[in-house]
């Protein structure tokens, strides 16, 4: 924990009575009706509009009479238990957040409740973060051109090329940046070495090519720059994309094996190395294998292959991918390269993921003390393990919402603290 000054406020105590005071609830309800309500050319709804508004003003201001603007805006934005949330983060942290590091699939949002778009709550809270100088590192697996279009359709392009938002894409094998220059996109895939780059060219040219017919006619190959990506041709979560999948993943295996086999020009059971290796490396992949009848052999696997091995990553995320990537390019890389792009030296990130790509971003500011953790409550069992053991912020599915207004009223009192909030 960081040296600090502190105001002596119980900012938990002074919450508690602000809630027990005020109808908080309404207050809440108006504000997200006047910031979200959508456009619209009815005179009765305008009116209506400024009804709320009007009302809002009026409680709110009551409110920041009472207890200061700070714990007025926490108030219009928090739940009693956000709130205390807030209060218990600054007690224990004392810091600010000062960039925001978000997944997107599965995380801002969630096909499960959202239509598989982000909500429009959760889009103006990132807004309302950016427009208080909060810079927002978006962290995917996905595409760049994927993250492009629904960045700049939700949060609008004057936000996107800001120079204050980065995409780590890929799971970090490319940085973009907009409004940076030469740094504005960076391709972190180039600097790996060459034997590296020509496996990964032949587990791509036999991803589908060389695919049994049930996943060749099942799943497609993700557009990815660098990445080996196999996606369903079904929805998404369905037992016909968990079917797949499954098979999809014996068959990166299998094209990995042979790819490096070839590469360090070693006879043998190629397929049968990597199937080892990584049973070994996964719990989650040996089930995998096991429930599409894969044998796994108890084999010794030789030294060069089994570097190579150590130097790529198989991915499996349930009815949704099966996917091949640089474990010398993971998002903790990317993530790195955008906080030096963004001028963040001394970064306090709220880390939101939910796979164990994820995982690795939330364990770096973990361990250099650089940020806090956030998972909704149904990501791996492995991120959820490290957000309760480090006291992180779990939330529902769909409600990315909830751990932005925790860190808006983190934030908040870290105004107060400084004496530009009261």
């Amino acid at each position: 924990m960081r040296n600090r000054d502190r105001s002596g406020v119980d900012h938990r105590e002074r919450l508690d009575r602000l809630y027990d005071e005020f109808d908080t609830a309404s207050i809440r309800s108006l504000r997200d009706f006047v910031e979200l309500f959508p456009p619209v050319d009815s005179t009765a709804a305008l009116e209506r509009w400024e009804t709320a508004r009007a009302d809002f003003e009026s409680r709110n201001g009551r409110i920041v009479d009472a207890f200061g603007e700070a714990y007025a805006d926490i108030a219009s934005r928090a739940t009693r238990e956000t709130a205390r949330t807030a209060a218990d983060l600054w007690d224990r942290e004392g810091r600010a957040i000062n960039v925001l590091v978000l997944d997107v699939d599965e995380t801002l949002r969630s096909a499960g409740s959202t239509d598989n778009e982000i909500p429009r709550e959760t889009l103006h809270l990132l807004t309302e973060l950016h427009d208080d100088g909060v810079p927002i590192v978006i962290c995917t697996g996905q595409t760049l051109e994927n993250v492009k279009g629904f960045l700049v359709q939700g949060l609008g392009s004057e936000l996107v090329h800001s120079g204050e938002l980065s995409v780590v894409y890929e799971a970090g094998n490319g940085v973009f940046t907009p409004g940076h220059g030469s740094d504005t996109k960076q391709l972190l895939y180039e600097e790996l070495a060459p034997s590296i780059r020509r496996v990964f060219e032949q587990v791509r040219s036999s991803a589908l090519g060389d695919a049994p017919s049930a996943v060749a006619r099942g799943c497609h190959l993700q557009g990815n720059e660098f990445n080996v990506t196999l996606k369903p041709n079904h929805e998404t979560g369905s037992d016909d994309a968990r079917a797949v999948i499954d098979e999809a993943l014996r068959h990166q295996i299998d094209s990995l094996g042979r790819a490096v086999a070839a590469e360090t020009g070693i006879e043998g059971d190629a397929e049968g190395w990597a199937r080892s290796y990584y049973a070994a490396a996964d719990a989650e992949i040996a089930a995998v294998l096991d429930r599409v009848g894969a044998s796994v052999p108890e084999i010794t696997v030789p030294e060069p292959v089994r570097e190579l091995f150590e130097r790529v990553d198989v991915g499996y995320y349930e009815a949704d991918a099966a996917e091949i990537t640089s474990l010398e390019l993971d998002k903790v890389a990317g993530v790195e390269a955008a906080f030096d792009v963004l001028g963040i030296d001394d970064p306090f990130a709220l880390v939101l993921g939910d796979s164990k790509s994820d995982l690795r971003v939330m364990e770096w500011v973990d361990r250099t003390d650089a940020g806090i953790a956030g998972a909704p409550e149904h990501a791996s069992e492995v991120v959820l393990d490290h957000v309760r053991d480090t006291d992180g912020l779990l939330f529902d599915r769909g409600d990315a919402g909830t751990p932005l207004r925790t860190a808006i009223a983190l934030n908040r009192l870290a105004a107060f603290e400084r004496g530009d909030g009261r």
